[in-house]
């Protein structure tokens, strides 16, 4: 390849970066908001609405049965429709849901809402993931997963300190500051959901943005890397769902959204229990620690992921240390080691974030990816609903420690889809 040939890829490429991970980041900040604040609220929530610790953590799960349930069925339709129409529909509805949710009154108007807003919400996390398969070869695909995937942690950063304040401060037409987060943080989706029908470009041949030259170059180069993953295997979207390393990757990121779920949840809850004196804004300065520290994790790991072109170890070694900082946290009574353990998880859950999704797209075509990706995201998912649920039926330590356990479960199941996948197709083994 002549210098100008790299030179055009390289400037071809930033291009598509530039235009498209800025905004399907911010996208997935307000939904990932949306989906946790419920964790800030709590603080406030539970006794106004007199929800016990079991409550809330069914209340706080049951979103993941609705996301489960519509989350296959969200995917295969934006392959069809298209991603622009299909992520607008998605944003609107669930900012609508997520603004309702202010005016509920009970626990039976928190289970019907947060079921329907994991309904409305499916398919936005695997849609975006399928939808930078589009764009990105598999060689830049583990930076721009990381880049898109960064959002759960600033997501986590931002909802700590703004939810917080929102609580402490905004007692707006006498209603409690609990409601206000709902309804002041679900607005910006619906405001997005408009945007991205004007703004998002479906595939490259459609992109105004892009010259003919890069559009062909790019078109060719993405089906050029599809007919070679054609030759070594091409299931069919039924196919997929008998593939047993699909199902293995949705179980091991089950346990990965169990942790993630847990620490996003239940981390206020857990510094507010140990301390007793911290105000609210101040908890949620401390909750934002370990989420600033997963997004550094994330991208510095991420970044050595495709310098040595190797996602299993990668993966793996996140969730090791994931457990190891969960393991700590259980074994503390002081609120600032607490939130240290917790910032060790943290770093863990998002560093193997961006190489595990590289995984799929190593033995999955685009059209096979489609199914594949949203079967893994749809049962790890679930997770969320264990993750939320464990430490409102076991208490905060015995919630943790089988927390760590899972973390070991999923690093078997990693190596398992490893040693198969190297032996069926060692050309994609990277």
């Amino acid at each position: 390849m002549t210098e100008s040939q790299v030179s055009f890829e390289n400037r071809t490429m930033k291009k598509v970066m530039r235009r498209i991970i800025p905004f399907v980041f911010i996208l997935y900040v307000i939904a990932f908001l949306d989906r946790v604040n419920l964790g800030y609220a709590a603080l406030e929530m539970n006794k106004d609405l007199a929800l016990a610790a079991e409550v809330f953590g069914l209340v706080s799960g049951i979103f993941f049965i609705g996301y489960f349930l519509f989350e296959v069925p969200s995917n295969i339709l934006m392959d069809r429709i298209g991603a622009r129409i299909w992520l607008a529909r998605i944003l609107i509805t669930w900012g609508l849901i997520v603004v309702l949710t202010g005016w509920v009154q009970s626990a039976a108007h928190l289970y019907i809402l947060r079921f329907l807003l994991g309904a409305a919400e499916a398919g936005a996390f695997p849609g975006i993931l399928l939808y930078l398969t589009y764009w990105f070869r598999s060689k830049e695909r583990a930076r721009a997963v990381a880049l898109f995937t960064m959002s759960v942690p600033v997501a986590g950063i931002i909802s700590a300190p703004v939810s917080t304040w929102i609580l402490d401060n905004i007692t707006w037409f006498g209603m409690t500051g609990w409601r206000w987060i709902f309804i002041v943080e679900g607005i910006p989706a619906v405001i997005l959901g408009i945007v991205t029908l004007f703004y998002l470009t479906d595939r490259p041949k459609d992109a105004k943005w892009l010259t003919e030259e890069e559009k062909t170059w790019l078109e060719g180069e993405l089906k050029a890397e599809h007919e070679a993953k054609v030759k070594v295997n091409n299931y069919s979207k039924k196919e997929v769902f008998k593939n047993a390393d699909v199902w293995m990757l949705g179980f091991a990121y089950f346990t990965s959204l169990v942790g993630m779920y847990a620490l996003s949840f239940w981390m206020p809850s857990i510094i507010d229990s140990l301390s007793g004196t911290l105000s609210n804004t101040l908890i949620g300065l401390l909750a934002m620690i370990p989420f600033i520290a997963g997004v550094i994790a994330m991208v510095l790991w991420a970044r050595h992921s495709d310098k040595k072109g190797e996602r299993w170890i990668h993966t793996i070694a996140g969730s090791i240390f994931a457990a190891a900082g969960f393991i700590g946290c259980a074994l503390t009574d002081n609120p600032y080691i607490a939130v240290a353990m917790f910032t060790i998880a943290s770093m863990g859950i998002f560093a193997g974030a961006g190489p595990f999704w590289s995984l799929p797209s190593l033995f999955l075509t685009e059209t096979s990816a489609a199914v594949g990706i949203a079967i893994i995201n749809s049962v790890g998912n679930l997770g969320g609903l264990v993750g939320a649920a464990l430490l409102g039926f076991f208490g905060f330590s015995t919630g943790l420690l089988l927390t760590s356990t899972l973390f070991v479960v999923g690093v078997t199941l990693i190596l398992i889809v490893k040693k198969r996948q190297s032996q069926f197709q060692p050309s994609l083994d990277a």
